[in-house]
């Protein structure tokens, strides 16, 4: 396990490994498993070490805003910041692929930003990084037009997953852009013309 850890996270010092090693929580957890919940404490921080873990907001109606995909190598954020702070979860994380993760409870989590360097900088990195990505969806909402904010929507999974075959619905991706099913199929069929995509019954193939 040490190995793998040490591969995913690199800049760990040995120090921290070893910290890790000996006090961390690892779980295995599949598919569709819903392992954050709004309203939720949050008594630990989640790495992943495989698979891939869907965050999103959801409104009092059921509806659902992506923010981010967790992929190996990365963390929570706003897990880290409701953890620390001792305050209900804003948002929901969904597994997509089973999951291998690493759960740092609050006082290692604190105890290791004072001991280790590496540990603290990895937190202050994660912080900027998904602050950058929210920045650009918040751009996305106020600055542009559906059919961009489509184009940039199919993009991220298309980065995040590291594939071009896309398992969205026509419904997954109105709920998650706030529009309805009608305009979402209408500019993919669009978008189908231009030869930007293919349209399969379950799934979406990016051609460009």
């Amino acid at each position: 396990m040490t190995d793998n850890i040490k591969s995913l996270f690199p800049a760990f010092s040995k120090a921290l490994l070893e910290d890790i090693e000996s006090n961390a929580v690892f779980q295995t957890v599949h598919s569709g498993d819903v392992i954050m919940r709004t309203g939720q404490y949050i008594k630990s921080t989640v790495l992943v070490l495989s698979g891939t873990i869907k965050i999103y907001r959801e409104d009092d109606n059921g509806g659902e805003f992506f923010m981010y995909y967790l992929q190996p190598g990365q963390a929570c954020a706003i897990s880290m910041i409701c953890a620390t702070k001792s305050e209900k979860s804003q948002i929901m994380a969904k597994v997509v692929e089973d999951a291998e993760l690493m759960m740092v409870p609050l006082p290692l989590m604190d105890k290791w930003m004072m001991q280790h360097r590496t540990w603290y900088e990895f937190v202050i990195d994660t912080y900027r990084s998904r602050f950058e990505e929210v920045l650009e969806v918040i751009d996305s909402i106020a600055f542009r037009a559906m059919d961009e904010r489509l184009d940039f929507y199919l993009k991220r999974h298309q980065q995040a997953l590291g594939t071009n075959d896309l398992k969205l619905s026509h419904q997954d991706i109105a709920s998650e852009l706030n529009t309805s099913r009608e305009v979402v199929s209408r500019l993919l069929k669009k978008m189908e013309q231009r030869q930007l995509l293919r349209l399969h019954r379950n799934h979406i193939e990016l051609l460009k």
